[in-house]
């Protein structure tokens, strides 16, 4: 049975006018039959024809491929080309196999009607748009019913394709059968969709192209566009919901080649085009948005491949090692302060987000067309009827008139402010005529009154300004508008510990302000809530909050950049001097309360001094506590939690108090001698004798530093111990989202490092700790621990807690010899850069040296670098943990061994020495 010419793609936009290796190079079908034949020898047995096709075949695809990977990586950008050429090579290597079959191991020169058999690519195959390890989708179709001479073709083509090592996924129907199996299944109906005749019988592939548009997809556009569109939402909650999350599927995930790829089953099953490129002759896409999908697809294609070709299969997830890697292929380089990675990632996410540009416009022109249903109201939002100028069609706002709508510019902002008023969403005709005309938007503009006036309504009046943010960002109005915004736009921060873009994360805390003020977050955020009720100035909140990252991607401190920034925009904006010096003043500081709460010891009162005189008023705690608790909360899912709460509740509640009574108040003797008192009352039903024990073993910090809770639990501890014992109390802290330890033992050297090494090794991540020495001589240690996941401790896993740490302080585990093989860095978390820095600061604390180390997080650091300390004679009080992703900000309070502070510079550097050369070997041994 001859083989006829292979069909080219419906779409043939995706064919390049030439391959990324000439034809000739990669497979010469004449050749390679003619090879296959001469290694078989004369009068061969089929087993032995066969034998010759694989070995012949193999080769020739192995070299095929090679050639093609290797022009790709010296033009990394020529993905429709590359894409092609695998689907090119794939074509023939299936038709001499089919050849060789129905020639050599099954002739059958005068076949019958029913033993004339049709071979068809289907699935992203038929589209020819194949990856280096995309599978093979086949379908066989049949004139009739299987016969024993078609099953045995079909069989040995499966065989030979499979000793190939191709990824076969094949099936074997009638026309008959493709129709009723269509029609109920829809994977099988756009599988059919983009069916491509290969080899066989041509008559029975047209059969089957015109009864499947005749009888089963004209009238049934309806339910295939409802049935694709909750497959791509479903598919999109099961990538995170989010376009811009920071491990993105290039295919599957929201934005990537999948979400293109249904814009095409939908325009082909609707519009019955073969090419997404007749969309403009529709009148659906302009040439600029087709021009669009055409850079957003090749550049999502390029990707793809350099996925496949660096992992060695079908790979599709970009992690976080492979995004480097990828960028590097690519080209990208590092510059203007920012990673190629970030580069990259940046262009992934602009690209990503055209998709859903493109998405929205089809999706209007369906229901233009009745295609398809009109979306109902975001938030079951009450309609109001619009104002003179506007008009709601299909459920969406439009201009009335938009042949004169730009007659005036201002009219560009004004759609947003009615669209939030009327609860409706932008008609995507609208939103084409506002891109096509951003250059109206001049410094004149930017600067006049009523355009201030309407972008601060968005902002303030309508209770949802993310909905207007969001749409203006991806529209490029809010870059437009605010010129200083757009380097941010889609820019991606390279770590763990940021989940969203900048812009999106920006979005995503006036998203946290607009909830807080409804009042929906009183329960979860009761300060945040209790401040904005009282009133604050919502013009300075809300523009210290879309300003406050605007610094980043530059090589200076963004905080610093952001705030020079600010201090111009907001004149621009209308704020007056004070307003504007208010924001600066948020914008530069807009990580100190984080950063106070998190890295040092709220319990000395240096810190909420030196706090207190940084903000100076109780408006300005304000303002940065809600900035602070938005910013955090808008990082991204699970980064906030009780622990984070508390802590800014205590640093607002102490430097409040300190405001507004005096910096004196803040007495370490007045608030220990309160919390005996308390304590007093808590055990009243103890003997004098040890009450009076209890309440003077302790000197000044410990009270200071705990709450009631704990020294309840460490006066039981403590009562009657003996020299011998080691006492362990766990339990529950709901307060801070973790387990907390309580230990009791004789004080020694070193006793808190051996301490930390068995909560690594029992996998516990330790996010506070704090130690302290009583006049007796009994160590009271107290650790906050947390598990892998972020969370307090399963009860049912406490008893092995237990068991590790009793293990690691009897001595039945050497905590240094087991750290060598615990703990490892997962490869997809290795290419990330934290920088080493060691401070000493002997201001931060009336009695205590603070030593900052700020490194690359991984188990058993914090047992690394107290194991240091401890060797040096180093006496830790407090150790303060914060944990950014994979960067680790650790804060000891340390005094020497004569209880004094670190002071001369020479013992400073020998010991910073000692710790980076401890964090280096920490780092060779989890392979980061």
């Amino acid at each position: 049975m001859p083989v006829s010419e292979t069909a080219g793609p419906d779409d043939s936009h995706r064919l390049p006018s030439e391959l990324v290796v000439p034809e000739e190079v990669l497979f010469r079908p004449e050749a390679v039959m003619a090879e296959i034949l001469a290694v078989a020898g004369e009068d061969p047995t089929a087993a032995v024809i066969r034998k010759a096709a694989v070995q012949v075949l193999k080769a020739t695809l192995k070299d095929g491929r090679a050639a093609i990977a290797e022009a790709f990586t010296a033009d990394p950008r020529a993905s429709r080309a590359t894409v092609s050429s695998y689907s090119w090579l794939t074509d023939r290597v299936v038709n001499t196999v089919y050849q060789v079959v129905t020639t050599h191991l099954h002739p059958n020169p005068n076949p019958t009607e029913g033993e004339r058999i049709a071979v068809l690519a289907v699935g992203g195959y038929g589209r020819a748009e194949m990856a280096p390890f995309s599978d093979v989708d086949l379908l066989f179709l049949l004139p009739w019913k299987m016969t024993g001479w078609i099953e045995s073709v079909v069989e040995s083509t499966l065989y030979i394709l499979w000793d190939l090592k191709l990824k076969v996924g094949h099936a074997s129907r009638t026309v008959t059968e493709c129709i009723r199996l269509g029609r109920d299944d829809i994977t099988i109906r756009t599988a059919l969709l983009e069916h491509r005749y290969l080899c066989g019988h041509g008559p029975l592939a047209e059969e089957l192209s015109e009864t499947l548009w005749s009888d089963l997809f004209t009238g049934t556009e309806a339910e295939f566009i409802t049935a694709k569109l909750a497959e791509r939402s479903d598919r999109h909650k099961k990538q995170g919901g989010q376009r811009y999350v920071v491990e993105p599927n290039v295919k599957e995930g929201k934005g990537g080649l999948r979400d293109l790829q249904t814009l095409f089953w939908i325009a082909k099953y609707v519009n019955h085009v073969q090419d997404v490129s007749d969309l403009v002759g529709t009148g659906t896409y302009s040439a600029e948005e087709f021009e669009k999908f055409i850079k957003a697809e090749s550049f999502l294609l390029a990707v793809r491949c350099h996925l496949h070709l660096l992992t060695g299969r079908a790979s599709d997830q970009l992690t976080f090692d492979l995004q480097i890697e990828v960028a590097d292929r690519m080209g990208y380089t590092d510059s203007k302060g920012r990673r190629a990675v970030e580069h990259f990632m940046q262009d992934f996410f602009r690209h990503a987000t055209r998709v859903g540009e493109l998405t929205r416009i089809l999706l209007t022109a369906l229901e233009v067309s009745q295609k398809k249903e009109a979306p109902g109201l975001l938030g079951l939002l009450r309609r109001r009827r619009t104002r003179k100028g506007y008009v709601v069609k299909h459920g969406r706002l439009d201009f009335a008139d938009p042949d004169s709508a730009m007659d005036d510019p201002l009219n560009i902002l004004r759609i947003f402010d009615e669209a939030l008023r009327t609860g409706t969403l932008l008609h995507p005709e609208a939103m084409r005529l506002i891109s096509a005309n951003l250059d109206l938007i001049d410094d004149a503009y930017r600067t006049s009154a009523e355009a201030k006036r309407i972008f601060w309504r968005l902002l303030l009046t309508h209770g949802n300004p993310e909905r207007a943010l969001r749409r203006m960002n991806e529209l490029g109005l809010l870059s437009a508008f605010i010129p200083e915004f757009e380097p941010i736009v889609a820019m991606m921060q390279f770590n763990m510990y940021h989940h969203y873009t900048v812009d999106e994360h920006t979005i995503q805390v006036v998203t946290n302000l607009a909830k807080i003020e409804a009042g929906e977050l009183v329960e979860d955020l009761p300060l945040s809530s209790r401040i904005l009720e009282e009133g604050v100035n919502r013009k300075v909140l809300y523009a210290a909050l879309l300003l406050h990252d605007i610094g980043k991607g530059r090589d200076e401190d963004h905080s610093v950049v952001g705030a020079r920034i600010a201090r111009k925009i907001c004149p621009r904006l209308g704020l007056s001097k004070a307003d504007t010096e208010t924001v600066e003043w948020l914008v530069r500081y807009h990580l100190l309360m984080s950063d106070m709460a998190q890295k040092r010891d709220l319990s000395d009162p240096r810190t909420i001094r030196d706090f207190a005189k940084a903000v100076k008023t109780r408006k300005r705690l304000d303002l940065l506590t809600v900035l602070t608790v938005c910013d955090i909360r808008g990082v991204g899912p699970g980064v906030w939690n009780n622990w984070k709460a508390q802590l800014l509740r205590d640093l607002h509640r102490e430097t409040a108090y300190a405001l507004e009574n005096g910096m004196e108040a803040l007495n370490r003797e007045t608030r220990g001698e309160e919390a005996r008192k308390r304590l007093r009352e808590a055990l009243a039903d103890w003997p004098a004798k040890d009450l009076r024990t209890e309440t003077q073993r302790h000197y000044p910090p410990y009270w200071q530093g705990l709450r009631l809770e704990a020294h309840e639990t460490f006066a039981r501890l403590l009562r009657n111990i003996g020299d011998d014992e080691i006492r362990i109390d766990i339990q529950a802290d709901a307060d801070r989202d973790a387990t907390r330890i309580c230990f009791a033992l004789v004080d020694h050297p070193g006793i808190f490092s051996r301490l930390a090494g068995a909560l690594a090794l029992a996998g516990a991540n330790v996010v506070d700790a704090n130690t302290y020495t009583s006049k007796d001589g009994y160590a009271t240690p107290i650790f906050w621990v947390q598990d892998g996941d972020g969370h307090p401790y399963d009860p049912t896993r406490l008893d092995r807690l237990r068991r590790t740490i009793k293990k690691t302080l009897a001595g039945e585990v050497i905590t240094s010899v087991a750290m060598e093989t615990h703990g490892k860095i997962k490869k997809r978390e290795r290419g990330f850069r934290v920088p080493t820095s060691i401070s000493f600061d002997n201001e931060g604390s009336e009695i205590y040296t603070l030593i900052e180390v700020d490194t690359r997080d991984r188990p058993g650091l914090l047992h690394d670098l107290t194991r240091v300390l401890a060797n040096n004679n180093i006496s830790i009080t407090s150790a303060i943990i914060a944990t950014y992703g994979e960067q680790a900000v650790d804060t000891f309070y340390v005094k020497d061994m004569f209880g004094l502070k670190i002071h001369t510079e020479a013992k400073q550097k020998a010991l910073e020495k000692k710790l980076r050369e401890a964090i280096a070997k920490g780092v060779e041994r989890a392979g980061a």
